[in-house]
């Protein structure tokens, strides 16, 4: 019997309020993936996998989140990818240091894969929209404000509707409270 081929995902899900404010932002800018792809800060991008990967990759993600600890993360303001890609995003005053370094644990063993583009923190609020609505988007987005705390991540798991669903959460086993490299970050 074949093996199906799943694709996933590794990402850090926006908590209440923020997840909702920041998909009606998408949604209001006319983004049509706004009810398909939660507001995020991606770790591992769309990634097939063999559905018998899965419990190798699950692990994996079990051990990278034990050895991390809570950190926060602080949304200020809009950025943009473009001419390179049409992206418009919110953008991380705080917490860079922690996700690229989750990012790299992430990718490694099973989930070591090549990348198209440098690792760049971001949560994303409109994608291949025209030239108007972006900028538009960057705009509105210029003093967006949110701050949290994150204490894992999660793996998702895109379905036949290319809808992107939770299949796990990954907690932290380090307790709360600042990090060296926040404390690094606000220097």
């Amino acid at each position: 019997m074949k093996d199906s081929v799943r694709s996933i995902g590794v990402a850090i899900g926006i908590p209440e309020p923020f997840r909702t404010e920041l998909r009606d932002w998408r949604r209001r800018l006319g983004d049509p993936n706004a009810a398909l792809i939660v507001p995020h800060v991606t770790l591992l991008g769309p990634t097939e996998v063999a559905s018998s990967e899965l419990p190798l990759i699950e692990e994996h993600l079990a051990e990278v989140a034990a050895g991390h600890e809570a950190f926060v993360i602080h949304l200020r303001g809009s950025g943009t990818f473009r001419p390179l890609s049409p992206v418009v995003f919110v953008t991380l005053a705080m917490g860079t240091s922690c996700c690229e370094l989750l990012e790299k644990a992430v990718r490694s063993g099973p989930l070591d894969r090549p990348t198209r583009f440098s690792y760049h923190p971001h949560v994303t609020v409109a994608h291949e929209l025209d030239e108007a609505a972006l900028d538009r988007a960057f705009d509105l987005l210029a003093e967006y404000r949110a701050q949290f705390e994150v204490t894992g991540f999660e793996l998702y798991e895109r379905g036949d509707d290319c809808a992107w669903r939770q299949l796990r959460h990954f907690p932290f086993a380090g307790g709360g409270g600042r990090t060296r490299w926040q404390d690094d970050e606000l220097r």
